[in-house]
């Protein structure tokens, strides 16, 4: 079994914050996957199903950030889950809106969320870090986090959670970097439609250059004196 564990505060006061974009992510793939009904157990909501042909467990610490690991120990001792079978998805403020890396070990770069899940477990469980960007200063990432998204970050983020819960049986069958590669594909994808867009502009949408001649060879100073004084016999 593999578990897949998002990282959030409960309470609908929380749930639009981007230290919640990994609740959001574990709601994705269980909207689009055939899971069985959240329910209450392991100080978490919880939900079975299966991705990849492989059993899953997603699990949404109800207990708040800062000890999301008591959720997560106890569900991992529960059904003997070691940490290479555990993917933690969670907010990055290191990483620019919209771009995720994928991570096995390592620091936890402040993360009290991680921190907490690497006491109870260690260290070797695998990480979706989602980029949420960084407010400029350390001091303001707290507040930061725990703000809403903005509107405008529906773009990335919709299309986004959509790629990940499409492609969570990748992560299901261990192949991380497959799974990464097939996000960051949708990323380069939605490049190559906003570059298209601009290039296919109409003419007169596209500001900067001169409206060319007509067949004639008339400009615009022709035109405009032929409207002042008439045409030439």
């Amino acid at each position: 079994m593999l578990l897949i564990v998002g990282l959030g505060n409960p309470g609908g006061k929380y749930a639009r914050n981007r230290h919640n974009v990994g609740f959001m992510a574990l709601d994705a793939i269980h909207d689009r996957n055939s899971f069985g009904p959240w329910r209450k157990r392991f100080q978490a909501e919880t939900a079975e199903g299966k991705l990849g042909g492989e059993q899953v467990l997603l699990v949404k610490p109800q207990t708040y950030m800062n000890v999301s690991g008591n959720a997560v120990g106890e569900a991992a001792h529960f059904f003997k889950i070691e940490p290479q079978d555990i993917v933690v998805i969670h907010d990055e403020v290191d990483l620019p809106p919209g771009k995720i890396r994928m991570k096995t070990g390592g620091g936890v770069a402040g993360h009290n969320g991680l921190r907490s899940i690497r006491a109870a477990i260690g260290e070797d469980f695998r990480r979706l870090r989602i980029g949420v960007g960084h407010p400029g200063n350390k001091e303001l990432v707290p507040g930061y986090v725990l703000h809403d998204f903005a509107k405008a970050d529906a773009e990335w983020l919709t299309p986004l959670l959509d790629a990940i819960a499409a492609n969570a049986g990748l992560l299901a069958q261990g192949k991380d970097n497959t799974f990464a590669n097939r996000l960051h594909e949708g990323e380069k994808g939605d490049s190559d439609k906003q570059r298209t867009a601009e290039t296919a502009a109409p003419r007169e949408s596209r500001p900067g250059k001169p409206e060319p001649a007509g067949k004639t060879g008339e400009g615009p100073l022709a035109r405009g004196l032929k409207k002042l004084f008439g045409p030439k016999d």
